[in-house]
C-alpha cells in the first residue's frame, strides 16, 4: 500500500490500510490515520490526516507557515476524517499564536486553494479551485466559496454562507446568506443551501425576517438588534451572535 518511492520519517505513524502513492514524502511528526489514500508526489509534515481521507497529487500540507513572526515553533496542521484534498493545494501548519490550522471532518477542498496559518475551517466545507484563506480566518460548518475568492486575514464566515466566484471578502459574512463582489456584499439568503439542510419553512422563514429587520428596515443595526433579541428561533439567536462578536465588522447589502 506504499510505493517504493515513498519517503517516510522515522517519527511518522501510518495506521493500516493507507495508500501512499510515489515519490510522496511525509515528514517529521505525521500521523495519517486508516482508510486514506495519498497521491503521488505529495508533501506532507507536521500533520494529523484522519479516517477515509483523500488527497491528491503535488499537495503540501503542514509545511512552514508564510507568516515573517513564524520562529520554528512546533505547531500542526489537522484534516478531518472525510475530508478531501484536491491537486496542488497548499495548507500551512499554525504559528505560535494558535499552534494549529484545522479543516474539520468531510470537507472538499479544490485544486490550487490556499488554506495559511491558523485558520479553522470546521465541518462539510467546500473551497472551490484557486481560492485563497488568509491566516487566522474561521469558516463554519457548510459554507461554500466558489472558485477565485481572496478572504482577508481574520474574516469570519458563518454557517451555510454562499460565495460567488471571484468575492474579495474582507469583512465577517453571517450565517445563511450569500455574498458575491468585489469588495463582497451580501447577496440575499442561501435558501437553497437551508433547504438542502432539511430546515423547516418555519425556520427559514424566520430567517428571513430577522434578514429584513437587520438590513431592509429604517432601523440602524443597534436598533434592530435589540428588536430581534426576544427571538426564539436557534439560527436567529445564531445570527445576532455573530454579529454582536464581530471584530472586523459585517459584510451587508
Amino acid at each position: 500500500m506504499i510505493h517504493q518511492t515513498a519517503v517516510i520519517d522515522k517519527s511518522a505513524v501510518i495506521e493500516d490500510n493507507v495508500e501512499i502513492g510515489p515519490y510522496t514524502v511525509i515528514g517529521p511528526e505525521t500521523i495519517i490515520k486508516s482508510g486514506t489514500k495519498i497521491h503521488g508526489q505529495s508533501v506532507i509534515e507536521y500533520a494529523e490526516i484522519g479516517h477515509n481521507c483523500e488527497i491528491f497529487n503535488f499537495s503540501s500540507i503542514g509545511k512552514r507557515p508564510q507568516d515573517l513572526k513564524y520562529q520554528g515553533e512546533k505547531t500542526k496542521a489537522i484534516i478531518g476524517d472525510g475530508t478531501t484534498i484536491r491537486e496542488c493545494v497548499t495548507f500551512n501548519r499554525g504559528t505560535a499564536a494558535a499552534g494549529q490550522t484545522v479543516i474539520g471532518k468531510n470537507g472538499l477542498i479544490m485544486a490550487c486553494a490556499h488554506i495559511a496559518h491558523d485558520c479553522i475551517i470546521k465541518d462539510n466545507v467546500i473551497i472551490g479551485y484557486s481560492t485563497g484563506i488568509a491566516g487566522h480566518v474561521e469558516i463554519d460548518d457548510y459554507a461554500i466559496l466558489s472558485s477565485s475568492i481572496g478572504v482577508h486575514q481574520f474574516c469570519r464566515i458563518g454557517k451555510g454562507v454562499m460565495i460567488g466566484a471571484g468575492s474579495m471578502v474582507a469583512m465577517d459574512i453571517i450565517p445563511y446568506v450569500t455574498a458575491q463582489g468585489d469588495r463582497a456584499v451580501l447577496a440575499g439568503l442561501n435558501v437553497i443551501g437551508m433547504k438542502r439542510k432539511q430546515m423547516k419553512l418555519s425556520e427559514i422563514e424566520d430567517i428571513k425576517n430577522a434578514y429584513r429587520v437587520l438590513f431592509m428596515s429604517k432601523l440602524s443595526l443597534e436598533e434592530a438588534l435589540v428588536k430581534l433579541e426576544d427571538t426564539q428561533s436557534p439560527y436567529v439567536k445564531e445570527m445576532t451572535l455573530f454579529i454582536k462578536t464581530s471584530q472586523r465588522g459585517i459584510t451587508r447589502p
